[in-house]
């Protein structure tokens, strides 16, 4: 398995056209390309945030691969994403223009196509099917191009966990509600990935997100971009350049046990891994999970205790939340409401959001949608 490693110090189109250009050619891309060739982009906008945040795709990343494209003869290229909220017009035309999409038309097309597919899985998926968004489905070739990234429920974001978004809008929720476990989310998203099946990962690390991703984290430049066919083996290498255990995230551990994901075979091409990484700061809700620390005999019982008596669950900062209703638009156990309450010390009332701890999945969605990081996490005892 080649993994291509760039060093890329900002971004700049000069510095990582050029980057890329090397990535694909190591790849052998260029043998896949032939004219006429439908191509979807599949971004990380899971939110409508500008492009010097750490959150979402760089648009010069996606500037330079379509680029690359267009003097491979392929002009039929789609950026086709949906995002942490509703999927419709009006929303995902303020998340293009805010995360510095609309810059790139008309080299590609911007998805205005709402409709999903159903999508037949193979014999032995948990999951029988999957309702998918119909760019992606209709694509002759899938480049999926992520931002890398921790996260309060899986613990890393990358090309595995970036698929997620080609499950239309609020259809997420139902997911998150079906498989609130995150032994069996992980699987989901594994046999999701299988199931688009990307020929070409591109994982953003020029500028990447370490604390409480994906949304609320804090920047943690690498100055790297990465490329792969094998997304698997891809995320596994990655997790290692954060200094995380990637046997520890539940999605890479399986991929490994499935055999999907091969680090025993990674032929890294490119820039030599930088010898001066530093571990990135865990989400809240890994800090406060101390499991791994104790004797092996005693980690299940520990584990059926504490789900119980320390469970995590999450915490609205009434002064920061603004009651513009995502948390509640997110969240897959409706446990989420907007009301008007009472300002401290004034007369009137005020929109907040009021959570309910019983239903609760502990998924985070609603930390994840949160766009002014007033959700914060508490555990139960």
């Amino acid at each position: 398995m080649i993994q291509t490693l760039q060093y890329v110090p900002e971004y700049e189109e000069d510095l990582i056209y050029p980057a890329l250009c090397r990535s694909l050619s190591a790849l052998g891309i260029e043998k896949d390309m032939r004219p006429g060739l439908k191509v979807v982009i599949k971004p990380n906008l899971i939110m409508a945030k500008r492009p010097e945040h750490p959150v979402t795709t760089h648009p010069l990343v996606i500037r330079g691969m379509v680029r690359w494209l267009n003097e491979h003869g392929v002009t039929d290229i789609t950026l086709a994403e949906s995002s942490g909220g509703l999927y419709n017009g009006e929303y995902m035309k303020n998340v293009y223009n805010t995360c510095g999409m609309r810059q790139l038309e008309p080299a590609l097309h911007l998805n205005m196509d709402f409709s999903a597919r159903t999508v037949n899985c193979p014999d032995g998926f948990a999951n029988h099917s999957f309702h998918i968004i119909t760019p992606v489905v209709e694509a002759d070739y899938v480049i999926n191009i992520c931002k890398l990234k921790t996260h309060a429920m899986t613990g890393y974001s990358g090309g595995i966990k970036n698929l997620f978004g080609v499950i239309p809008g609020l259809e997420k929720p139902q997911l998150h509600y079906r498989w609130p476990r995150l032994a069996d989310f992980s699987r989901m998203l594994l046999e999701l990935a299988r199931t688009v099946n990307p020929q070409l990962t591109i994982i953003d690390a020029i500028d990447a997100m370490e604390g409480n991703g994906p949304t609320g984290g804090t920047s943690h430049p690498l100055h790297l971009l990465l490329a792969a066919r094998d997304l698997y083996t891809q995320d596994y290498f990655a997790a290692g350049l954060m200094k995380l255990d990637p046997m520890k995230i539940e999605m890479i551990r399986q991929a490994v046990e499935a055999g999907l994901a091969r680090p025993g075979e990674i032929e890294l091409a490119g820039d030599p891994v930088p010898e001066n990484l530093t571990p990135f700061k865990l989400p809240d809700t890994k800090k406060l999970d101390f499991s791994g620390n104790l004797p092996k005999f005693l980690e299940k019982p520990f584990v059926f205790f504490a789900a119980r008596l320390l469970k995590s669950f999450p915490q609205v900062d009434r002064e920061k939340c603004v009651g513009c209703g995502k948390c509640a638009e997110s969240c897959p156990a409706h446990v989420i409401r907007i009301a008007r309450v009472r300002r401290p010390g004034a007369s009137g009332s005020i929109k907040k959001a009021v959570f309910r701890r019983k239903g609760c999945i502990s998924c985070f969605c609603c930390q994840e949608m949160c766009p002014v990081k007033a959700i914060s996490v508490k555990k139960a005892l």
